[in-house]
């Protein structure tokens, strides 16, 4: 979604959950509608920058109608 909306995520892994490029930061609201976490994600989670309480990984979110216009922040990558 990000890449056909011309959104700068790197996604280096394609989605097969072996990296954390994909890092965004949700608000409290919209976190808590999303799917639980698997323990993987966490264990790619805890190699991304800046991570917070909200951080999930883009690729392991499903995209559901009530998520249109919805604004989450990327964070910096440290580079």
């Amino acid at each position: 979604v990000a890449h056909d909306n011309n959104i700068e995520l790197e996604g280096a892994c394609g989605g097969e959950l072996a990296c954390a490029t994909c890092h965004l930061i949700f608000s409290q609201e919209m976190y808590d509608t999303l799917s639980e976490k698997e323990p993987e994600e966490d264990d790619m989670l805890d190699l991304a920058f800046e991570l917070t309480d909200t951080s999930r990984l883009g690729c392991q979110i499903c995209v559901r109608k009530d998520m249109e216009g919805m604004v989450v922040r990327i964070p910096d990558d440290g580079y």
